[in-house]
């Protein structure tokens, strides 16, 4: 695969509490010379990294009920509108994790249909499952759940609940959705090969916050240039 092509499904991210304006400014101008799917960023750096990039085809994403997904539907719902309304065009959301273990499947499926809703043609909708948290049984449910409440992709991790993306998970993961839905690979992606590893299990979007490095040890071992 092509440096290019590769970067065609990064969304560049930068989602640590200490992020300031100006790294996400760096971040975006990143992405707008390399090429990145999107920047992934906090809600309210939205405004900011759209205001950039809006003369690109460098996509803006953002977190809703980030990290925990422990918090009311309307709130995760009010999230997803404001940051619609800011120039996110992607809505990654956390999945209400205890609810799921809890065997609450109505409750989950409601609440990410909620934000689904919210976001109708607007931005796509990404549930972060967080597979470090949950069995086998409980990310075939998950995964289930989040095609029958209308997601566009599943996503393996926040990357603040330790774990990370696992390439038995991504194959879980596309086996379960199929065609119905989209994988996306997210947490300790940090090298070349881990990130060729996920497309090959089945990712079709890569989240990480070490996409140049990725992309310039595709570019050094002279696979392609820029």
């Amino acid at each position: 695969m092509e440096s290019t092509s590769l970067a065609k499904v990064i969304d560049h991210t930068l989602l640590k509490p200490e992020a300031t304006v100006s790294d996400v400014v760096a971040l975006a101008r990143e992405a707008k010379q390399y090429g990145f799917f999107s920047v992934c960023v906090q809600p309210s750096m939205v405004k900011t990294a759209y205001e950039i990039l809006a003369d690109t085809d460098v996509n803006v994403c953002t977190v809703i009920g980030f990290p925990l997904g422990a918090t009311f539907t309307s709130v995760k719902v009010f999230e997803a509108k404001e940051a619609i309304n800011a120039g996110a065009s992607e809505l990654d959301m956390v999945m209400a994790i205890g609810a799921l273990k809890a065997g609450n499947d109505e409750y989950v499926k409601q609440d990410i249909q909620s934000v689904v809703e919210a976001a109708k043609d607007q931005a796509i909708v990404k549930v972060i499952i967080e597979t470090a948290l949950l069995t086998d049984q409980e990310k075939e449910k998950a995964c289930q759940l989040a095609v029958e409440a209308g997601a566009d992709f599943v996503k393996t991790s926040s990357g603040f609940s330790g774990g990370g993306a696992k390439v038995a998970d991504v194959e879980r993961m596309k086996k379960i959705v199929g065609e119905k839905a989209k994988v996306k690979a997210s947490g300790g992606i940090r090298t070349k090969e881990a990130a060729l590893e996920m497309l090959e299990a089945g990712a079709d979007r890569l989240g990480t916050s070490a996409s140049l490095s990725i992309i310039e040890a595709m570019t050094y071992k002279g696979d392609t240039n820029h």
